[in-house]
């Protein structure tokens, strides 16, 4: 007998899209109807993993049991974890601080659950990485808006904070997507203090450390150990797709991340820790792909700025460029739709970043090949002068 019943789904599952995703996917089926495809629209290195990686990787499957590890992640690698903290910021972490995870993403969802209750607020800036607000959305905690635009250098000040009202917690993300703007050392110190003053439990995305062009990088874990510090092999190291993370978690939040991770995870990818092992001795390779980033970055400014789009946020760092097409059109969705089936190039539209401004927004990734970005650089200063 079949009764009409309907079944239920979850609220919580109904968050907005990651349009970069949705971008990717109608790319990919263009390449996949033959057309061809320049993909600017994902932040993926455009080089695979060091050798050093895959070589660790082929002996591995060759000798080693790829089964579970410990869910904070092998001791090895906590350990080379932290000692790059001392050789690059000269800051003193103990392997028992540091959390492998399964993607920096594990890590944000692991960092919502154990220092925020449902209801709490937690500020994150627009424009920004589209995933904290839809991940706090669905966890029940309120994601605070923070519009921090070009004269707050596109980051939360301690004055912004003041007037969004009370706060349980802060994303922060230096340098940014996707803006690529950086929160220098003095102003992170400023923002930390500010947090720890109130009782703000401080996040702190640092996955382009290693990926920037006038200075170098501030870690929050600098300024004290209570915020949560979250970075990824994917972006510097060039392991995307290897789904390997680490946190650094303070002691009053510890055994809960374990035990979330625990029952979350099991454990992070066994293969993909072992693979990166020798990652933090390939910096001389890693540092030639930001050379070519800066390259990217550079011939992609100079073909925008040809066909008339002129103002972008600082790309201080990343590998991304938010441009300002708000003079060509408000519907930054149907620009870029339109520009990938007449020219082939895939861009994101800023929607994903900033719900309220960013129809006047897109953003370029320019992690790829320079020939690929000097070919997309081209067909923009045929198309552009077209679009109106």
């Amino acid at each position: 007998m079949h009764l009409d019943v309907s079944l239920r789904a979850s609220r919580r599952g109904l968050v907005p899209p990651f349009i970069a995703m949705d971008v990717l996917r109608a790319a990919n089926e263009r390449e996949a109807g033959g057309a061809d495809v320049i993909h600017l629209e994902v932040g993926q290195p455009g080089a695979p993993a060091p050798e050093p990686v895959l070589e660790a990787a082929r002996q591995a499957l060759k000798s080693a049991q790829i089964g579970y590890t410990d869910a904070l992640g092998i001791a090895p690698l906590r350990k080379a974890i932290a000692a790059y903290y001392q050789a690059q910021y000269e800051v003193s972490v103990d392997p028992a601080e540091v959390v492998v995870t399964t993607g920096s993403s594990a890590a944000f969802q692991l960092a919502f659950l154990a220092a925020f209750e449902p209801g709490d607020r937690v500020g994150v800036a627009i424009p920004g990485y589209p995933a904290y607000r839809n991940i706090l959305a669905a966890l029940d905690i309120e994601p605070v808006l923070i519009a921090a635009g070009e004269n707050a250098h596109y980051q939360p000040t301690p004055e912004l904070l003041a007037d969004v009202g009370r706060l349980d917690g802060l994303v922060v993300a230096s340098p940014a997507n996707p803006t690529g703007t950086m929160i220098h050392a003095v102003d992170l110190a400023r923002l930390a203090e500010y947090c720890c003053e109130r009782g703000i439990r401080l996040i702190s995305d640092e996955i382009y450390h290693g990926i920037t062009y006038e200075s170098v990088a501030a870690t929050a874990r600098a300024y004290g150990n209570e915020a949560v510090v979250v970075n990824s092999f994917s972006k510097y190291y060039s392991m995307t797709g290897w789904r390997l993370g680490w946190m650094l978690v303070p002691p009053d939040l510890a055994r809960s991340v374990e035990c979330l991770a625990q029952n979350f995870y099991i454990s992070p990818p066994a293969l993909s820790q072992l693979a990166a092992l020798p990652v933090f001795g390939c910096r001389t390779e890693l540092d030639g792909h930001v050379a070519r980033y800066r390259v990217n970055r550079d011939l992609l400014i100079r073909a925008l700025s040809a066909a008339g789009l002129t103002r972008f946020a600082p790309a201080e760092g990343a590998f991304y460029l938010y441009v300002d097409i708000s003079s060509l059109t408000r519907d930054s969705e149907g620009f870029c739709r339109r520009l990938l089936a007449e020219t082939g190039v895939a861009v994101t539209p800023g929607l994903d970043f900033d719900p309220i401004h960013g129809g006047g927004w897109v953003r370029f990734s320019f992690a790829g090949s320079t020939a690929d970005v000097s070919e997309a650089g081209r067909r923009l200063t045929e198309w552009l002068p077209r679009v109106g």
